[in-house]
């Protein structure tokens, strides 16, 4: 029995971990956007219509996925019709957000959307929350404070804090939608196909509301400037739709079914970190000494939040007996 326990533990922690690097490479996949997208944006293309482009490009490379899965369209339209609004949205807003309100605070607000999945997962969830994942969102938020230099040009509008706030709720609906459904066995929604069809709305919702027809596409015929060296705009695409896209979005999904929301939602902070580094070393822009010492406290909040995922069953409040409360008291008991 006991090597059973062993075996079963191993097995966790293995597939732990891979949750915790499939998180970690979501996060730099989706922190390298900003240096391909800026350069895209300087060379003439509007934020929105980048935005467009990114989403839709995905959509299209996820098409046979979609296709695939088409199931899934019949089993959770609801389910895929949410995701892909919290995906589109989340950007939109955010873009939306720092024509009003500086870059910094944006960021540091949108930020807070893991913070939100614990308020979610304690009061409509009704479960108990790690105290490692609420210190790793402490540190994690405080170490962003420095990571962004909140303090630097700050001023308050209203409507921008509130748009960033809802790029945050966006946020947080990303992770707590990519766990929906994670503990019905056979009948759970396969992650690939969430994401194939979370983009192709996010993609219709955009196109309506940022009329990509008045786009300036000849930007993407020409180069753009990135630290000095000129790259192919249409390359620079690429890697956003692919990369910070496609990579990022099905490695984040994937990560949240192995670990959970607020987990992979605290490891998601080091995408300001990955985008700050990336913007210093290709695109000129310094780090100083506040910025490096908000990094580490990012990593650290992240490592301390991924130490303790508590398992479903022994999380459910409501949970009486049974199979999996016997093999979590045996669990915690080692």
């Amino acid at each position: 029995m006991r090597t059973v326990h062993t075996s079963g533990s191993s097995q966790a922690g293995r597939g732990k971990g891979v949750g915790l690097g499939l998180a970690v490479a979501s996060a730099f996949a989706f922190g390298g956007s900003g240096i391909a997208a800026k350069p895209l944006i300087e060379a003439g293309l509007d934020p929105l219509h980048v935005v467009w482009l990114r989403v839709t490009g995905a959509a299209l490379v996820m098409l046979p996925v979609a296709v695939r899965h088409r199931a899934l369209v019949r089993r959770r339209p609801a389910l895929l019709l949410a995701f892909g609004i919290a995906a589109a949205s989340v950007q939109a807003c955010y873009f939306a957000a720092i024509s009003r309100i500086p870059v910094g605070v944006a960021l540091l607000v949108e930020y807070l959307g893991p913070a939100l999945v614990l308020l979610w997962v304690r009061f409509v969830q009704r479960r108990p929350v790690t105290r490692a994942a609420a210190l790793g969102v402490v540190l994690a938020v405080g170490g962003l404070a420095c990571v962004v230099e909140v303090w630097s040009g700050l001023r308050f509008d209203a409507f921008g804090l509130l748009l960033a706030l809802g790029a945050a709720g966006c946020q947080a609906g990303y992770f707590i939608l990519s766990d929906q459904g994670s503990d019905l066995g056979e009948d759970t929604p396969d992650p690939l196909g969430i994401v194939a069809y979370g983009l192709l709305v996010g993609a219709v919702l955009l196109t309506v509301t940022v009329r990509p027809w008045a786009m300036d596409g000849s930007v993407l015929a020409h180069s753009a400037d990135v630290s000095g060296v000129s790259v192919p705009a249409w390359l620079l695409l690429a890697w956003v739709v692919l990369v910070a896209t496609v990579i990022a979005f099905v490695t984040g999904v994937v990560a949240v079914r192995r670990l959970s929301p607020q987990v992979a939602g605290v490891v998601a902070f080091l995408e300001a970190v990955v985008a700050t580094v990336l913007a210093w070393i290709l695109l000129g822009e310094h780090l100083s000494a506040p910025q490096v010492a908000g990094g580490v406290l990012v990593l650290a909040g992240a490592f301390i939040a991924q130490s303790s995922t508590p398992a479903k069953a022994s999380a459910d409040p409501v949970a009486t007996g049974g199979p999996e409360r016997e093999a979590s008291a045996r669990e915690t008991a080692s």
